[in-house]
């Protein structure tokens, strides 16, 4: 997942991001994109349902859905 933020945000959306359970990383980045969290789960209705209950309360995304 994509994420922008705002100046001087990073750490505090990164931190709030680790709390989540299935984000298996998360990145601080420095160009178009503010931070990069990937996450994993058993199903594709998981995802959804993270994204829409968790991580879009937090903060607008772009979600690139890779499947294994």
């Amino acid at each position: 997942m994509l994420i922008i933020c705002e100046i001087c945000e990073e750490q505090s959306l990164y931190s709030q991001l680790k709390e989540i359970s299935k984000v298996k990383n998360c990145l601080i980045t420095y160009g178009s994109y503010d931070i990069v969290a990937e996450f994993e789960t058993e199903t594709p209705g998981e995802i959804n349902q993270i994204i829409t209950s968790k991580i879009r309360k937090i903060r607008s995304t772009i979600t690139l859905r890779a499947i294994n």
